[in-house]
């Protein structure tokens, strides 16, 4: 199956709570997209990671991904190298996609630029020709794609460029919501987080509102960019 999209994220939720009106946008395009999920999120404080696979299937539904896939890269341990490297490699091999979207280069969470580098790495090396991997006993070839963009977070970085995603809200909403065990819960007995706040919540809301401000709409989505972003003419621009 080749993606038009692949997004990925060190936890399940980390694309639903980063660029997930984004993807729903572009499924309601005709745009194929998957999600690539580092870990199992086993060292949440709330739940587990068994209820986690559950929460990320249903966010996967919720969205219309065309796929969804576990790396099972250990949760807080996960590094930088050639082994976690190669595993991401034969995922972008296998879906072929043009554009990644993956976590933030700077964030709270240490997983999230760890996880934002090694992917950025990967795609990097996937197109390089004597890098060679086999999926299912079967040689990969080389693949590259053309532009990795990097979502937004916890911390309010700077985006290079913004994504009107009006009308696709309440998508995003229900795709993180789906992740019940994680967020706020005013029946829950579990220990407090910082995720699990009402405040953090509105602020999925209130950050897209704010993005969306800036460019005159009602919603917006931020990402950074590893190189410039081109445009085929003035008039293209929103």
């Amino acid at each position: 199956m080749k993606l038009d999209i692949l997004a990925f994220g060190a936890h399940p939720d980390d694309v639903e709570l980063g660029c997930s009106a984004t993807i729903a946008k572009e499924i309601s395009l005709g745009k194929k997209v998957g999600i690539v999920d580092l870990t199992r999120g086993e060292l949440g404080t709330r739940g587990s990671a068994e209820l986690r696979d559950k929460e990320a299937a249903n966010a996967a539904k919720i969205l219309g991904v065309s796929v969804r896939e576990n790396l099972g890269f250990a949760d807080g341990f996960f590094v930088n190298d050639k082994k976690h490297q190669l595993e991401i490699i034969k995922m972008i091999r296998k879906y072929k996609p043009e554009i990644v979207l993956c976590n933030a280069i700077d964030d709270r969470h240490i997983d999230h630029p760890k996880g934002s580098k090694v992917v950025s790495d990967a795609c990097f090396l996937s197109g390089l020709v004597k890098v060679e991997t086999e999926l299912d006993g079967v040689k990969q070839e080389k693949w590259r794609p053309k532009v990795v963009y990097h979502y937004i977070q916890w911390k309010n970085i700077e985006p290079d460029f913004v994504v009107d995603v009006t009308g696709f809200m309440d998508k995003k909403v229900d795709s993180v919501m789906a992740y019940s065990s994680q967020f706020f819960d005013p029946k829950s007995n579990e220990p407090e987080t910082p995720i699990t706040s009402k405040n953090f919540i509105e602020s999925i809301e209130y950050r897209a509102k704010d993005l969306g401000r800036l460019i005159g709409v009602e919603f917006a989505e931020g990402f950074t960019t590893e190189r410039y972003v081109a445009v085929e003419n003035l008039s293209k621009l929103k």
